[in-house]
């Protein structure tokens, strides 16, 4: 009974430490607008897929949508960096998702007005790369200031770190939860009445996140000295900083492979319901759904209070996990394996992509956050157009679970070399001798 008793009482306080970042007034004005924006922004990204494979039936051009797509956060996603770091965040955020919302307005009429071509789908995902390539950095290095306001970096607390880690888990929680139910209801207005309203539903989930925005209350932007016309050398700052800081470099390298050649599972999905499981759109957003469960779950994972070695063993964790779902799900043909796979995979990506995250975010200095968060952007999103090639490539002339089990095989190969870093970091800091402190007088 006393233990019962005990566990009620700790379950509260429980709850409050994993949320512990909604305190901040702003970061839950953010957090409740990025929830149902970004569900609008699955259902889209559903719904344009599904609507490529439609028009052309090709492995071929699902892959080059995605390349399409993604290649211009790999042309400008340094560039956004630095302006990120140079005038106000939450202003660039403003003007980015309202072009996010208009590019989807643009895409919605083409659809119900039935004059949609693959060479507008492909225009449409360019447009919207070019957006994101500038929002995604911005978003992301945003959130500090959300939950310390605009407190100069060293006169923060470690609580306030802490609740910067919270924000960062709540926020990939609540893109993961828009990953589960906006495919799942993607799939079903795509059986019922086509890819056009979820196309518009998007374009309105955008006002949820500007009302937000404009809704907080933030003190004066800061100065930090950077002018635009000098772009070049605060970028070759940036990278020359992030180069030279040896965890940064190594979180960012890693990174760049995983994603590039092991993350794109997505870009075959249509693949998977229509030829290999042989069913419909409401099986395509299950799958899609599937992965997004799993990866809430592991959101709700990194929303417990980590030490350095905690995130650094996420990150072994959550390649060995996605590498296994993912092998399992490049061959599975059983629907309940096949969602099964999915979930796997989908923890342990997210477990290793928000590891990633915290980590840089420790580790950066305020005056490079912006371009630390666009390299960020740039090694996970900027290196998939290549990765979106091959798979389509090699999927087109061979088959789909083969191009997903090399993504798989990366990943596992990942696993490996985090393993062996990790025994090598902690051979190091057992090696380091231990400073024995003087008594005064001797």
């Amino acid at each position: 009974m006393l233990a019962c008793e005990t566990m009620a009482l700790a379950l509260p306080s429980v709850v409050a430490s994993r949320l512990r970042a909604l305190r901040h007034r702003n970061f839950r004005l953010f957090w409740i607008g990025q929830l149902i924006s970004v569900m609008g922004s699955w259902m889209q990204s559903v719904a344009q897929a599904w609507l490529m494979h439609r028009l052309t039936a090709s492995a071929m051009m699902l892959g080059l949508l995605s390349f399409t797509q993604f290649l211009p956060v790999t042309l400008f996603s340094l560039w956004a960096g630095v302006l990120a770091d140079a005038m106000d965040k939450r202003k660039l955020v403003i003007l980015t998702q309202t072009l996010m919302m208009l590019q989807a307005a643009a895409l919605a009429l083409v659809v119900s007005l039935g004059v949609v071509q693959p060479w507008m789908v492909l225009v449409a995902a360019c447009v919207y790369g070019v957006i994101n390539a500038f929002d995604l950095p911005a978003r992301q290095s945003f959130l500090v200031e959300l939950v310390g306001g605009r407190i100069p970096e060293g006169e923060r607390s470690a609580s306030m770190r802490e609740d910067l880690s919270n924000a960062i888990a709540l926020n990939s929680a609540a893109f993961n939860t828009a990953r589960v139910m906006g495919p799942a209801v993607a799939g079903m207005l795509l059986a019922w009445a086509g890819e056009g309203p979820c196309f518009w539903i998007n374009a309105l989930s955008f006002l949820a996140v500007l009302f937000a925005l404009l809704r907080m209350r933030l003190p004066p932007h800061p100065h930090r000295g950077l002018e635009l016309p000098r772009a070049a050398r605060h970028l070759v700052e940036g990278i020359r900083y992030a180069w030279t800081t040896r965890p940064l470099r190594n979180l960012l390298v890693m990174l760049a492979f995983m994603c590039g050649l092991g993350f794109q599972f997505s870009v075959l999905l249509p693949v998977y319901a229509k030829d290999i499981l042989h069913s419909g759109a409401q099986t395509f957003g299950l799958m899609v759904s599937a992965f997004g469960v799993g990866s809430l779950g592991s959101a709700v994972v990194m929303t417990r209070q980590l030490d350095r070695w905690g995130l650094r063993r996420n990150l072994l964790v959550g390649l060995a996990t996605a590498g296994v779902g993912m092998a399992a799900f490049a061959w599975s043909r059983l629907l309940w394996l096949t969602l099964a796979a999915a979930f796997l995979a989908g923890f342990g990506l997210i477990l290793y992509v928000a590891s990633t995250n915290v980590l840089l975010q420790h580790t950066t200095e305020d005056r490079y956050r912006g371009r630390i968060m666009s390299l960020y952007t740039f090694m996970f999103i900027g290196t998939a157009p290549f990765g979106a090639i091959a798979v389509g490539a090699v999927a087109q002339r061979a088959s789909a679970p083969l191009a997903t089990s090399g993504s798989a095989l990366v990943l596992l190969l990942g696993a490996l070399w985090m393993s062996h870093r990790l025994r090598v970091l902690a051979a190091r800091e057992s090696a380091a001798p231990v400073e024995i402190p003087q008594l005064e007088g001797r």
